[in-house]
């Protein structure tokens, strides 16, 4: 009763993929199930990659509720970055079968929704359900990664994840920008340029 609401009314919500050149920005939100806690909740960024893996199986099977959405290439060009963060994490919510008391976001900045909310500036990691969001997000998005890597093994998504890597940029320079790139994104927007 800490934020004062029960569990079952306590959602996180957590975005991933502000950063990088390429693909959608990705949210979760999550609400924990009272009687099944899950051990380990913390920032997926300090988790390796077979843990964010095991804890996204666990959360799956043992949270009383979550949604995982998305705002595109497209969206995040029209809007701007922040603004299709907070619309992913809208959807997140949104698609929630629970409709929560209480919903808690990771970082600065809610949404406009109607939904009664708390910013939590490192909530990723001392929230257990805005961890838990972020590791559904994250495992979520490096799996649209991989298979991006599939369809374009030229650029090595698999390895920086669409990050401004050094390899990212030169892949880029070589290969030029593919529809699911960031338009509005410095990088993406002078290999465009310079193409012209």
């Amino acid at each position: 009763m800490q934020w004062g609401v029960s569990l079952e009314g306590l959602a996180g919500v957590d975005e991933v993929g502000r950063g990088p050149l390429v693909g959608n920005v990705v949210a979760a939100a999550v609400i924990l199930h009272p009687e099944r806690p899950i051990s380990g909740l913390t920032d997926s960024k300090k988790l390796s990659e077979k843990k964010r893996r095991l804890l996204d199986l666990e959360i799956r099977e043992k949270a009383l509720d979550f949604a995982i959405a998305f705002a595109t290439p497209a969206e995040i060009d029209e809007l701007n970055i922040l603004q299709a963060s907070l619309l992913a994490m809208h959807r997140a919510v949104a698609a929630l079968a629970h409709r929560p008391e209480l919903v808690l976001v990771d970082g600065k900045h809610l949404p406009h929704w109607p939904y009664r909310a708390k910013a939590v500036i490192g909530g990723d990691a001392s929230v257990e359900q805005i961890s838990a969001a972020s590791i559904l997000a994250k495992v979520y998005r490096d799996q649209e990664m991989l298979h991006l890597h599939q369809q374009y093994p030229q650029y090595a998504f698999d390895q920086h994840k669409g990050y401004p890597t050094a390899q990212h940029l030169a892949a880029l320079r070589q290969w030029g920008a593919l529809p699911e790139h960031r338009r509005s994104f410095r990088p993406v927007r002078q290999v465009l340029q310079d193409a012209l």
